[in-house]
């Protein structure tokens, strides 16, 4: 079964420093994940973030409760970092984080801030049965995550628009 790539970008009117550092918090990330998956952390805190830390969630995926754990796999502050799931409900998962500094636009008459860019690799299992169930639920479902995140982004950070 082929891998389907996610790739989002944001550009928010932040140093990139205090962007990573939201990013890179694992107790954040329930902030960006919208209700309905109702994601929950489980490794205690505090957690020390660099490459190889194993991270625990919760979360109910097409409404199923499922435990989630993802290993941050590269870790370089403040310009990027991936995550990819150990256990969860996909054949696959990397997601790889990248910060860029400056301005949304070659034009320059905005103020400096971060450029987030997002690509997410993942596969389904169950060959033909998790290619139909992509189709119908988890491409939706993955646009809907993407699109709530986008919105807590620019709440939490001001203004932003499409990188």
């Amino acid at each position: 079964m082929p891998d389907h790539i996610l790739e989002s970008r944001l550009w928010l009117p932040s140093p990139r420093p205090e962007v990573f550092a939201f990013f890179a918090a694992p107790e954040n990330l329930a902030a960006l994940t919208p209700p309905w998956l109702a994601l929950t952390l489980l490794t205690p805190l505090p957690i020390r973030v660099e490459a190889g830390t194993v991270l625990d969630y919760r979360i109910r995926w097409l409404g199923l409760p499922l435990r989630w754990r993802a290993m941050i796999r590269e870790y370089d502050p403040p310009y990027r970092f991936v995550d990819v799931q150990l256990r969860g409900p996909y054949a696959r998962w990397e997601h790889r984080h990248v910060f860029l500094e400056g301005a949304p636009d070659s034009r320059g008459d905005a103020p400096v801030g971060t450029s987030v860019e997002d690509r997410v690799t993942y596969r389904l299992p169950l060959g033909p049965v998790g290619r139909m169930v992509h189709a119908l639920f988890v491409k939706r479902q993955l646009s809907a995550i993407f699109a709530y995140r986008r919105e807590r982004l620019l709440q939490r950070f001001g203004g932003g628009t499409l990188a």
